[in-house]
């Protein structure tokens, strides 16, 4: 119930926060907000890897992690949004919903085409997107698969069908 509350709220909060004051009317507070932000999500998930990593029982990664999973693909949608608002960075991408739209489809290397980054600025966040996929939401899904196969594993042998 708790990690569909907290999903609610980051989807709420993406699409109700004021990204409007981000953009190209102030760079140098977008850029350092988008890294910053993206930097504290990507020590989280680390964070949480390492207790699954390290098998620490009295944690609960698997919540963390599937909700810090959802709050970066937020951050990406939330730097295309604001991108778009200068011309000549994207063509398609208008409202935030295609912000999110196009940054599940870079995720899932979909590539429709009919959001595309232009500008080199978008072209960058999407290069950075890509790679913080690689490294960062593939070692969270594994390391999340991982403690849901143990947490099974324990289950089995404490039932003693192990």
């Amino acid at each position: 119930m708790l990690r569909g509350a907290v999903a609610v709220v980051v989807v709420a909060a993406y699409f109700l926060l004021p990204l409007d004051r981000l953009g190209p009317e102030r760079p140098v507070v977008s850029w350092v907000v988008f890294t910053l932000v993206l930097a504290l999500v990507a020590a989280l998930l680390l964070r949480q890897v390492r207790h699954v990593l390290t098998d620490r029982p009295e944690t609960r990664p698997g919540l963390a992690i599937a909700l810090l999973m959802v709050l970066s693909l937020h951050v990406f949608a939330a730097a295309y949004y604001a991108l778009a608002k200068e011309p000549g960075q994207f063509s398609g991408l208008r409202t935030r919903l295609d912000g999110l739209y196009f940054t599940v489809v870079t995720l899932a290397t979909v590539g429709y085409g009919d959001i595309t980054p232009r500008g080199q600025s978008a072209r960058v966040v999407t290069v950075v997107q890509i790679v913080y996929t690689f490294v960062f939401l593939t070692a969270s899904a594994t390391a999340l698969t991982q403690r849901v196969r143990n947490l099974v594993v324990r289950r089995l042998e404490r039932d003693g069908r192990g």
